[in-house]
């Protein structure tokens, strides 16, 4: 019973870095122009989500790297998005 117990504590203990540790994943939409291109795509922050305006802000730095102006923040939220949502990025997916 104490072996059961103790592996319990031991397998709980290495989970939690990795939950401590999240990303945010941030949905969004970006134009370029011109001529008129847009999409929808998410992106990885490192750590825990921050408010509205700094993914904001944060979002539209990496983008601009590629010639992109944030439209706006669709959603973010700690943990990976669903299948469907990652289909609808496309190449957007974790490109920036």
């Amino acid at each position: 019973m104490k072996q059961i117990l103790a592996m319990t504590i031991i397998m709980l203990s290495l989970g939690l870095p990795s939950t401590a540790a999240a990303d945010c994943y941030v949905a969004y939409k970006a134009k370029k122009q011109p001529p008129l291109e847009l999409h929808f795509g998410i992106l990885s922050l490192p750590g825990t989500c921050p408010d509205k305006g700094t993914a904001a802000t944060q979002t539209a730095n990496r983008i601009a790297s590629g010639g992109w102006t944030l439209l706006n923040v669709v959603s973010f939220k700690d943990g990976p998005p669903s299948a469907g949502e990652q289909a609808n990025a496309g190449t957007y997916y974790l490109r920036y």
